[in-house]
């Protein structure tokens, strides 16, 4: 099946914290290899593994050394080989993540000072990093780099043919070795406008950032995924491609999707909703409108490693719950994160110095409460973690879930079957009460964000959560139903 991606369910793996076959305290891709049991009973259609490649590990990964092996912490290329070989075998596909932005500076062509193929310049301009402070770091010899994010990764200068050759050749490294897709990071990077003018301000800038900015969503990145495009369709099996594209209009994302771009672009505006029936329903209906004129179908994702787990954003594992079921209902592909199917909440209370995240030590802010790695069993599974786990999170563990029908990861696994059953990319709104979504997709979908209980009617395929002694609808609880309609 060529579109398998349109409605798919992609299981986003953070290899460092999904589990750990060395006992390290580093999870690793043997630790993946063998949870893929684990992974096709709960359901996904895919996986994503976010970096795995030689890195010093500045930023998680995303400072990438080689983009042609993997780190000896994550193991060998071999090891990747067999991974894929047995989750293609389950019938799961595999993506890995590409950073185009920018390498490590631990990378060879910026360890040899082949300058051309970065950004360098005799004096800096007004631009930010992403992670705070300066975009630009000083070198010996008096010059300037750019560095959109951590002055360890230096932004590539995409006007280098080298450097669109190098890339084109990586593609085709990793396709060769049997991977069904790529998720683009920063995918509205690379290109910079001409002369890298002045923004005029030196406030810090944001990845999410909707103006218009000398350093983000260029028409010229466009020719890049031109490019690859064929790359990807002469390869067999629907190889595909997903953007992390955040650009200022449902016209502008249009740009990457298409016969001669990508597939796909990442829509996070569901992640970024509060919680409530009206700012489901507003983003619903953007996001989906936006689909009509990207002509592919919407992603949905409630968590990722950059956000906080949205059993805390949301403020309740009860809500967040209900959250999930609704965007399992809606058409599209669904993107979920690891330990999100545990309910783990976001871990606030992590030591200062045991925090690796590059954006803590310039601002504060962390993403490290995301990465702790997950509870295999009641006494977490790991030896010495990178990061520390829990005590608290044995009860959640898969051991401590696994044949509850009342468990998070229970619901996960029951909620991800029935998904196989819908079908349409059409969503119809039903007349409701204020803070109550209902929706029909086939099933009829009700979502009570409200103080008070709801009266359904139908028969009830999944709940969220317990129903009403009378089978009302609680408060923070999501339904899926047969109706007679």
């Amino acid at each position: 099946m060529l579109d398998w991606w349109r409605d798919a369910v992609v299981y986003q793996v953070y290899p460092r914290s999904f589990a750990d076959a060395s006992g390290d305290g580093v999870g690793d891709l043997q630790g993946v290899r063998g949870k893929l049991g684990y992974l096709s009973d709960l359901g996904v259609d895919a996986i994503w593994l976010s970096p795995f490649y030689t890195s010093p590990l500045a930023d998680g990964g995303y400072d990438v050394a080689d983009y042609r092996d993997v780190d000896p912490r994550f193991g060998t290329l071999a090891d990747f080989d067999a991974l894929v070989a047995d989750a293609h075998a389950l019938g799961i596909r595999v993506i890995v993540d590409i950073v185009p932005n920018h390498t490590s500076s631990a990378h060879p062509w910026f360890r040899d000072g082949l300058r051309e193929r970065y950004i360098f310049r005799d004096e800096p301009n007004d631009w930010q990093s992403i992670f705070g402070g300066p975009a630009w770091t000083q070198v010996s010899d008096g010059q300037w780099y750019l560095h959109l994010f951590d002055p360890s990764q230096p932004d590539l200068n995409w006007d280098n043919p080298d450097v669109r050759a190098e890339f084109r050749d990586i593609l085709r490294f990793w396709l060769d070795r049997g991977v069904d897709g790529f998720r683009i990071d920063v995918a509205h990077g690379m290109v910079k406008a001409a002369g890298l003018p002045s923004v005029g301000t030196a406030s810090s800038v944001e990845m999410l950032d909707d103006a218009d900015v000398p350093y983000f969503d260029q028409d010229g990145v466009h020719d890049i995924y031109r490019e690859w495009r064929p790359i990807l369709d002469s390869y067999p099996g629907g190889r595909m491609a997903v953007a992390e594209a955040w650009v200022a209009s449902p016209e502008r994302l249009a740009r990457y999707i298409g016969p001669d771009e990508l597939h796909q672009a990442f829509n996070f505006e569901f992640m970024m909703a509060s919680y409530g029936a009206k700012s489901f329903r507003d983003v619903i209906d953007k996001s989906l409108a936006e689909a009509r004129v990207v002509g592919a179908p919407t992603t949905w994702v409630l968590s990722n490693h950059d956000k906080p787990r949205h059993v805390t954003r949301h403020g309740s594992l009860a809500r967040a719950r209900a959250a999930t079921l609704l965007m399992l209902a809606l058409p599209g592909s669904a993107y979920l994160y690891n330990g999100e199917e545990l309910g783990l909440p976001e871990v606030l209370d992590l030591p200062d110095e045991l925090r690796e995240d590059p954006a803590f030590l310039r601002t504060g802010e962390s993403r490290d409460g995301c990465r702790v790695p997950l509870p295999w069993t009641r006494d977490l599974g790991w030896t010495n973690p990178w990061l520390p786990i829990p005590a608290s999170w044995g009860e959640l563990s898969v051991e401590a879930q696994e044949g509850d029908p009342g468990s998070t990861l229970e619901f996960y696994r029951a909620a991800l079957r029935l998904r196989r059953g819908l079908s349409g990319d059409e969503v119809t709104w039903l007349d409701s009460p204020k803070d109550v979504l209902a929706m029909r997709r086939g099933i009829t979908v009700v979502m009570n964000t409200g103080e008070t209980p709801v009266p359904i009617d139908g028969q009830v395929l999944l709940a969220s959560g317990p129903l009403g002694a009378d089978g009302s609808l609680p408060p923070d609880t999501t339904v899926w139903l047969v109706t007679g309609e």
